[in-house]
């Protein structure tokens, strides 16, 4: 769920209660252009507090806690290492080659591009992946990919 989803509650919530934008804005100390932006998912940032005080104040609970898996990591990251390359990165192969820590070279090109580019929430979902159905350390697997940003010269600042 992001800024723009819970806007939408907002909305709905703020009209259940019968309440204008600039009467909620006003109970809840913010601008009624920021509960108007807020509503229409323009809104960039809010602020932690600012957001759970607002939701509390209209009823909406905001439930913390691990995301379910992404369904298939593995696969899509591979996929996404490999849009450019003749030679697919095979799920199993990364998979076996993480839990190893040996990097494969023939799939070098595949895995710096993996490294430097794939969506990090989709990196952790595919190292969640391997460590439960490899019954590796999470943490030993981290430890593979950082090696592998430092003997390949990632750009990419997380690595560093």
């Amino acid at each position: 769920m992001n800024l723009a989803d819970l806007g939408q509650l907002v909305h709905m919530r703020r009209q259940a209660l019968g309440l204008s934008q600039a009467r909620l804005a006003r109970m809840s100390g913010l601008s009624r252009a920021t509960i108007n932006q807020l509503e229409t998912g323009s809104l960039v940032d809010l602020g932690a507090a600012k957001l759970i005080a607002l939701l509390d104040l209209v009823g909406i609970d905001l439930d913390a806690g691990a995301r379910k898996g992404q369904k298939h990591a593995l696969n899509l990251v591979s996929q996404s290492a490999s849009v450019s390359y003749k030679v697919l990165l095979d799920p199993a192969a990364l998979a076996a080659a993480l839990v190893a820590g040996a990097l494969p070279e023939r799939l070098t090109p595949q895995i710096s591009t993996l490294l430097d580019e794939a969506p990090l929430s989709l990196i952790v979902a595919a190292v969640e992946e391997v460590a439960s159905t490899s019954r590796s350390s999470p943490k030993l697997l981290w430890k593979h990919l950082f090696q592998w940003a430092k003997d390949l010269h990632s750009p990419r600042g997380v690595w560093a």
